[in-house]
């Protein structure tokens, strides 16, 4: 990794945790004479230490991208990077922080070792989702961890089916499904029964959500496929995706959504020393009552 010498920051500035740690990055980093870049809208006093620009600037203009918050956060980060190759740096001021795995108080010691290239690099794939409308039109969007597929009525259950690399796999019912990357396995997924998938299998998850048949259970694919969803056509049926939150746009029955591997894919930097299970039992709480085997 060539040591940055531009970094983008980003960040939910009106929460107090979250510009506390941010004014820290911005402090060192003034230090170390690197050129900091914020959103011009943002909401975090730079007290001149920064350079705004537009949110759609900081991928493009960016070495690094250092997103201070929760996993939410990060994702965000991860879609202005998914098209430019630019790493990101996760500080966590959210609650499980998956992703986002620096502590506050290791702020100086973890920039430094970013600017001198001491962080661990961790590549993770993104998933492409194309939502192809009856009439010809087509969205398209990037996700590190999932697409998400829900009914729009509140109490009303979709119908819809699912093909794998173009074979059938299933008619379901229920609220939807989520179909996550191995690094979106511990998200969404994982509430709804999903396994919790090592980073570095190519794989994805699709996890029904709420399933009307107790036998309808989350499987896991090989990330090499394409997956498509279609909803079936009932009275009212109507759905909408969403790609990391961010909604892609509403599904119909004479629309397919399709989700395959994507050509992008994101860096993840990590402290000297991360682990993946360590990670796991810190978040989850395991092997509490017991040590090391």
């Amino acid at each position: 990794m060539i040591s940055p010498r531009t970094c983008a920051l980003v960040g939910r500035f009106t929460d107090p945790h979250v510009a506390e740690s941010a004014q820290a990055v911005l402090a060192h980093l003034a230090t170390r004479q690197i050129t900091v870049l914020l959103d011009q809208a943002g909401a975090l006093p730079d007290r001149g230490l920064a350079v705004r620009v537009p949110e759609e600037e900081l991928g493009r203009r960016a070495d690094l991208m250092i997103a201070v918050g929760g996993d939410g956060t990060l994702l965000y980060a991860a879609g202005l990077v998914a098209r430019h190759g630019v790493p990101l740096l996760g500080i966590n001021r959210g609650r499980l922080g998956f992703l986002t795995d620096v502590m506050p108080q290791d702020i100086p010691a973890s920039l430094d070792a970013a600017l001198e290239g001491r962080l661990q690099a961790d590549e993770r794939p993104l998933l492409a989702a194309s939502l192809h409308h009856a009439g010809g039109e087509v969205a398209r969007a990037l996700a590190l961890n999932d697409v998400v597929l829900q009914k729009l009525a509140t109490g009303r259950m979709v119908d819809f089916e699912t093909r794998v690399a173009g074979h059938y796999v299933n008619t379901h019912a229920g609220d939807g499904i989520v179909v996550a990357s191995a690094t979106g396995s511990t998200a969404y997924a994982l509430s709804c029964g999903g396994p919790i998938v090592e980073p570095n299998l190519e794989v994805v998850v699709l996890s029904p959500i709420c399933p009307h048949t107790l036998s309808d259970r989350p499987i896991v694919v090989s990330s090499r496929s394409t997956i498509e969803v279609r909803l079936l056509d009932r009275p009212d049926a109507r759905a909408q995706v969403t790609c990391d939150g961010v909604i892609l746009g509403s599904l119909e029955p004479e629309d397919v959504l399709s989700i395959q591997p994507a050509d992008e894919r994101i860096t993840l930097l990590h402290p000297p020393g991360h682990e993946y299970f360590e990670l796991l039992r810190s978040k989850l709480h395991w092997g509490r009552h017991g040590g090391e085997r």
